[in-house]
């Protein structure tokens, strides 16, 4: 190991040696608070349904009487926020995002048990996974198309999605007590090893008020030639939710940077094992200066005043339940930059074609066909920036939990410029700017019927400017029931989008790639119906959509519109089965496109994990044991280009029909958790030896990870 894990597992160590017993860490506080309250007479829930409002003595006929020399100890004032409901206040701990249009929050899990926590591919944890460039901190693109991500800011950093931050998944925490939570993982040999570390400190000053920092660090020194990745995330978040005045504010930078190789030069040099070294399988960029680097640096603020329609008293725990208008306004800044560079030289494929004898026959290949600017080495830079200002007005007629609870109205003004550039810069030195600027109005309405019902409607759309004609409209509605306590939800989704094709879609000058064509609007229309029984882990799902004037990167990289209608259907499906300590989980995804050229997806998709869970020392130390399996259908997958940095629909070779399974040991020791995993461990035991998630990008060959991860509450 390198000498920055070896001292993370000694602090890891030191702070596991000089932990507090378990009994009383895991209840969220430590032995001089138990200490105090047992003295006090205190018994049951320390905390119980407000611990911000414990005092010294509590009124009853057995109350001690009170040293009135001493000076009654302030209460503070609890969590009146009409974001979170009495269930979401009662947890010790929670996360939320905040949205970008509208006055509202989405309430998050914070994972600190066994689940999933094995799975260190971030972009592996939904569903079944993604077409996956290779390594920790590359790029991938969702197998499910309906999961696909649209709208993004910076169109070419898209593929970095799971890494990345945005406005609306900067995480914001609520803390009884400072929480600072760390984890790190690393595998492989030294030189080309894949480390992961991430460290979380989330603290509430007040109730109401509190900041947060997470920060990650991910990549890979590359199994592969020329694969080295560096990925950086950094959010840093302050927020306050108080009865009235609410404010969400929050800075996050994205740093990757990348080395591109091209994938290899046929699917021979990983199907056959003539190299003894995944560093010696040759590769189509045979350059070690390709690469990618993106910046990105933005910051936002969103806040609401409520007005009550009726008198607010000191009783009143929280606004939700009185009739309030709120008026808001949100604001956010966001910069990208990427810079593309690489130097002309040819790969060899040595199995090039057959002669008429049958023999392999080498032949120098370049991976560009043009080289417009500069025939010797390419320096592309490219930017764009987006200043947001939304000011929204939200009414809450009657009860925000009511029948119809929100009543939300806003106008927005997005301003881009984008930069690029121009043959005429020679006689400028300058790069090109081009400024737009959007208008748009939007609105939705939401409301429950008990616990029984939960709809919301929403409508947006841009009268003029850039963008001008766009539409998007979409509704949703929950139906729950309930068998023997057990909770059963139908939901039901439809969404109909008309959108403008993104600048650099129509706009684009660079060493390899040049074009300048209007394009179409695309339109979309999607169903989707899901069933689930959360008690018992079931959940099935269907999506129906209809994509007319479709914009696609063709099979030579360069944009494409398809002129007429492709239909996409999905059905998705995952059981979890129980049978004592034996865990069979499985997720399984059918697709069917109309049109492969156009939106090529697999037909059958699976993730399945089988796995035995026990306590090795009952309430001390759990552990799983079991391994996990991904496998798709051959089709023609897409590949990767990396000056675009775009998933292109390639028509030469199908990739699939490879299992490819991790055996792991898992385990959580009190507040440490802790994986041992052996990743592609049926690597040339069976399979196909094809082991390609994107066409010509190989996955990573066999090798052993660890990792650890440790939560600290005091």
């Amino acid at each position: 190991m390198s000498r920055f894990s070896n001292r993370i597992l000694l602090t890891l160590l030191l702070g596991l040696f000089f932990a507090a017993p378990e009994a009383v860490r895991s209840q969220g506080f430590d032995a001089k608070t138990l200490q105090r309250a047992q003295r006090n007479g205190q018994t049951g829930n320390l905390y119980g349904s407000n611990p911000y409002e414990q005092t010294e003595g509590e009124e009853g006929e057995n109350q001690q009487p009170q040293d009135t020399t001493k000076k009654e100890r302030k209460i503070r004032k609890p969590l009146e926020s009409y974001f979170f409901n009495d269930s979401i206040r009662a947890l010790n701990n929670f996360k939320w995002h905040v949205s970008r249009d509208f006055n509202r929050v989405e309430i998050g899990p914070l994972d600190t048990t066994l689940t999933d926590y094995r799975i260190d591919y971030p972009f592996y944890r939904e569903d079944v996974g993604d077409i996956a460039q290779g390594a920790l901190g590359q790029t991938s693109l969702p197998l499910n198309y309906f999961r696909r991500p649209q709208f993004f800011d910076f169109s070419f950093a898209s593929p970095y999605y799971a890494y990345t931050y945005n406005m609306e998944n900067v995480p914001f925490y609520n803390t009884k007590k400072p929480m600072i939570r760390m984890n790190y993982a690393e595998s492989g040999q030294k030189r080309f090893r894949e480390e992961n570390f991430g460290i979380m400190h989330a603290q509430n000053i007040s109730p109401t008020t509190g900041f947060n920092i997470d920060y990650k660090a991910r990549g890979t020194r590359g199994q592969y030639v020329w694969s080295r990745t560096k990925n950086h995330n950094l959010a840093v978040a302050v927020s306050h939710t108080g009865r009235r005045y609410s404010v969400h504010a929050g800075y996050y930078n994205n740093h990757i940077e990348q080395q591109e190789n091209g994938g290899v030069v046929g699917e021979w040099a990983i199907a056959d094992t003539t190299f003894e070294m995944p560093s010696g399988v040759p590769m189509r960029l045979a350059d070690a200066e390709a690469r990618n680097l993106y910046r990105n640096n933005a910051f936002f603020v969103t806040q609401s005043y409520g007005i009550p329609l009726q008198r607010l008293t000191e009783s009143d725990f929280s606004m939700a339940n009185l009739s309030a208008v709120y008026i808001g306004h949100s604001f956010e800044y966001s910069s990208w930059s990427k810079v593309y560079t690489d130097r002309n030289e040819p790969y060899t494929n040595e199995r090039d074609h057959r002669d008429e004898n049958g023999d392999f026959v080498s032949a120098e290949g370049h991976y560009y066909g043009n080289w417009f600017i500069n025939p010797a080495e390419t320096r592309d830079s490219i930017y764009e920036r987006n200043i947001s200002n939304r000011f929204f007005v939200q009414a809450q007629p009657w009860d925000r939990n009511g029948i119809v609870g929100t009543l939300d109205a806003g106008i927005g003004i997005d301003m881009h410029t984008y930069s690029q550039f121009e043959l005429k810069d020679y006689l400028t030195g300058k790069y090109t700017k081009v400024n737009k600027t959007s208008y748009f109005f939007y609105g939705s309405v939401s409301g429950k019927i008990k616990k029984y019902v939960d709809w919301d409607g929403n409508l947006r759309f841009y009268p003029s400017g850039y963008r001008g004609g766009d539409l998007s409209i979409g509704a949703h509605l929950a139906l729950k029931g309930y068998l023997r306590g057990h909770p059963l939800i139908l939901e039901g989704r439809f969404s109909m989008d008309r959108r403008s094709p993104t600048y650099w879609q129509e706009n684009l000058f660079s060493n390899h790639y040049i074009w300048n064509t209007p394009l179409s609007k695309e339109n979309e229309t999607r169903f989707e119906v899901k069933f689930s029984v959360p008690d018992f882990a079931f959940e099935a799902g269907a999506w129906q959509g209809v994509v007319s004037d479709k914009i696609y990167y063709a099979s030579d990289s360069n944009v494409a519109q398809h002129s007429g209608n492709v239909s996409l259907t999905s059905v998705y499906a995952r059981k979890d089965f129980r049978l004592g300590g034996l865990h069979l989980d499985n997720r399984v995804l059918l697709q069917w496109s109309t049109d492969q050229d156009v939106v090529p997806v697999p037909l059958l998709s699976a993730f399945l994990s089988y796995y035995y869970e026990f306590w090795v020392v009952r309430d001390v130390l759990r552990l799983q044991i079991g391994l996990d399996g991904r496998y798709n259908t051959k089709y023609y997958a897409p590949g990767y280009n990396p000056a675009l940095s775009v998933y292109y629909n390639q028509r030469e070779v199908e990739t699939g029909n490879y299992p490819y399974m991790d055996a792991f040991v898992m385990g959580k020791w009190k507040r440490m958790r802790i994986f041992l995993k052996y990743q592609h461990v049926n690597k040339g035991l069976f399979g196909n030896g094809e082991y390609f998630s994107a066409a010509r990008y190989p996955l990573n060959p066999g090798m052993f990870k660890i990792g650890i991860s440790w939560g600290f509450y005091d």
